[in-house]
């Protein structure tokens, strides 16, 4: 019979090659898309086989599911972290609009990621079970948040989680994702160090002078 130190070590060999394997991956699609990635280069660097990485995970479009179920999660991770309990609400949306400010700032390839899944629209996306819900953490988070801002009156435009959620995720993308472009057509790198505090308070401030009734008709 098997001792149960070995089976826990054989199980952490485990989880640790199928880590490295989504690491690989991950770097490996968000540089060649998902038609251009390819199993047999990232077996190469890995310096293991196609047949190994098959074993963990099936098949090419499995793996990439897996690489795009860990992005989104590390995302809802870190939105795990704002303890809106203890902060006031113009202070816990300004919080949330600059914790997601850094990740995309620090996590260039998760941007990569999901331009190319709307190129495939959303098409892997809606295969995985664990991505089918995991948008609701983020919403539940800011519903409370609004809620809170309401009650303090605080908070006095009327808008829902999604439409808070869309506002500072897709200035915190374009950033990022649109860098190249915009930097070609208005001659400002975007991510430069130059720029970033700014931006990243902007878009907190944004957040709240929106929900303060910033710009609502009189």
């Amino acid at each position: 019979m098997t001792s149960q130190p070995a089976a826990r070590a054989r199980q952490r060999d485990a989880d640790r090659t199928r880590a490295e394997i989504l690491a690989v991956a991950r770097s490996e699609f968000a540089r060649n898309g998902y038609a251009g990635a390819r199993v047999d280069e990232i077996a190469e660097l890995m310096r293991t086989t196609k047949r190994m990485i098959y074993y963990y995970f099936g098949s090419k479009e499995r793996l990439y599911i897996a690489v795009l179920e860990k992005a989104y999660a590390e995302v809802r991770d870190v939105e795990r972290t704002l303890d809106v309990e203890h902060l006031a609400p113009v202070e816990a949306i300004r919080t949330l609009a600059e914790l997601t400010f850094d990740h995309h700032d620090a996590h260039r390839e998760f941007i990569k990621l999901v331009a190319i899944e709307n190129i495939h629209q959303a098409e892997h996306i809606r295969k995985s079970e664990v991505l089918a819900n995991l948008g609701t953490p983020v919403l539940d988070l800011i519903s409370r948040i609004l809620a809170a801002g309401r009650a303090t009156g605080d908070f006095v435009t009327e808008a829902d989680a999604i439409d808070v959620h869309m506002m500072i995720s897709s200035f915190c993308f374009f950033r990022v994702a649109n860098q190249h472009t915009f930097g070609a057509l208005f001659g400002r790198d975007m991510t430069a160090g130059e720029h970033r505090a700014r931006l990243r308070r902007m878009v907190g401030e944004m957040a709240v002078a929106y929900l303060r009734g910033a710009g609502a008709r009189a």
